[in-house]
């Protein structure tokens, strides 16, 4: 038998403190006979290590204290994607000219046929950059509750002796460095392939705004058998159209992004793929390329599967609104251009298969806050938006928009006939929606 302090005699580390014990190794940090770290050499270590990492990230501005998430590295990393693309040029002033005309005339049709006024800002064209910038503030809002799980998440798995404690700081530093890259890169695939502000159906911009994107509408329309200047118009009326209905209806914008957040709220981080994170990802992660690296092997692997019955409820709120958004875009769209452009039709068979595939858009979504979102009922959507129009006028149609309490409930999608002729009787307020009120009155007093 082995004399007492012997190495023989080391108590075995747990499964946590294992893992932090082969993370630290990478450092050069070992445990001493006994088995334990000398708390003294540890932190110094710590410190120098901490304190060169965010001499790296303060280049890109200053890290947030409570999460230590680096937005400027975030956005960083999307420019790059973004640039590794493929040619991002700027607008020409013959973009601008075409984008306004096009987005002109589809205020003209949409005059004729929808309630809601006109935007009072211009039509513009965006880079891809200029997607990026113009929306970035809406996805920090939208990532934010993700970021403060993943800390909460941490200091779980940091729940042991002194020594793994004090680790925390750093390896909260290299986490939310590494999310950070996993961020940026969904947001760089995402801006290579929207064509408008709010294509992806959620309202990205602090106010709404017509914005196209020429450099991608181009590759949209590539191999498509309608005229592009057809297609530019067909995305600018479904664009302004959308727009319109944003501005209009003050609720509706804050209210599909509250339902992402209390989604992402309640989201649950993996233990697995977090331990995973901290022994095999993270390694010497500590430069800026490196976490990037560490990100992009992340992605995917770090959202629980389970959904808890909250979720599965958001969820299902999520994909009616979204698909009454889009039905009735699709819905006005058939109307204005249907009559007046033999290229519409097609065109909007087209989108409803990129609809389907979900692709970039789906991908971020699920990537950024575990978020598997596809309004599969547009297409009921715009029947029961249609019906609704035949059956008491396009102002009836619209003025459905004025509450949402008035708004066609998902089983009101499997009777359009009976929508239209008698509307939605709304149930009282259940537990969500108080939730959300309370979301909502928090968002307008800090916005105040």
């Amino acid at each position: 038998m082995s004399d007492s302090g012997t190495p023989d005699d080391r108590p075995e580390p747990g499964d946590d403190e294992a893992a932090l014990l082969r993370f630290l190794a990478q450092f050069g940090i070992e445990p001493g006979p006994d088995g334990r770290l000398e708390i003294e050499q540890l932190m110094g270590r710590m410190q120098g290590m901490m304190s060169a990492f965010t001499s790296q990230m303060a280049s890109f501005g200053k890290s947030d204290a409570e999460s230590g998430m680096n937005w400027g590295f975030t956005k960083d990393v999307v420019r790059r994607i973004t640039a590794a693309a493929g040619p991002d040029p700027a607008a020409t002033p013959a973009d601008l000219a075409r984008i306004r005309d096009a987005v002109g005339l589809a205020d003209l049709w949409l005059d004729e046929e929808i309630s809601f006024p006109r935007l009072p800002s211009t039509a513009t064209a965006w880079s891809r950059s200029e997607w990026i910038d113009n929306t970035y503030p809406t996805w920090q809002q939208l990532v934010r509750p993700v970021v403060t799980s993943l800390s909460a998440a941490l200091r779980g798995l940091m729940d042991g002796p002194g020594e793994m404690r004090a680790a925390e700081p750093m390896l909260r530093m290299a986490l939310a460095g590494m999310f950070a890259a996993q961020v940026g890169q969904s947001l760089g695939s995402l801006a290579g392939s929207v064509v408008s502000a709010g294509d992806i159906g959620l309202p990205l911009t602090e106010h709404p705004r017509v914005a196209l994107l020429p450099t991608n509408i181009d590759a949209f329309a590539e191999g498509l058998a309608a005229d592009p200047s057809d297609v530019l118009l067909f995305l600018a009326v479904r664009e302004a159209a959308r727009q319109r209905l944003f501005g209009a209806v003050g609720w509706l914008g804050p209210q599909l992004l509250a339902l992402v957040e209390h989604y992402a709220r309640d989201i649950t981080i993996d233990p697995e793929a977090l331990e995973q994170a901290i022994e095999s990802q993270l390694n010497s992660a500590m430069t800026a390329g490196e976490l990037e690296d560490a990100g992009n092997a992340l992605a995917g692997s770090l959202f629980a599967p389970q959904r808890t019955d909250e979720q599965h409820e958001v969820l299902a709120r999520l994909e009616n609104l979204l698909a009454l958004v889009e039905g009735w875009v699709d819905e006005v769209v058939a109307q204005v251009a249907g009559r007046r452009m033999p290229a519409a039709a097609g065109l909007t068979e087209t989108l409803r298969r990129r609809r389907a595939t979900g692709g970039p858009a789906e991908s971020a979504l699920k990537s950024l806050v575990g978020l598997e979102l596809r309004p599969r009922r547009t297409r009921d959507a715009a029947n029961l938006w249609a019906a609704t129009r035949s059956a008491r006028g396009a102002e009836a149609r619209d003025a459905t928009w004025a509450h949402p309490d008035l708004l066609p409930a998902a089983a009101d999608l499997a009777d359009p006939l009976g929508f239209a002729a008698e509307g939605h009787r709304p149930a009282g307020p259940d537990e969500l929606d108080v939730e959300l009120a309370r979301l909502l009155d928090e968002e307008g007093s800090s916005g105040a």
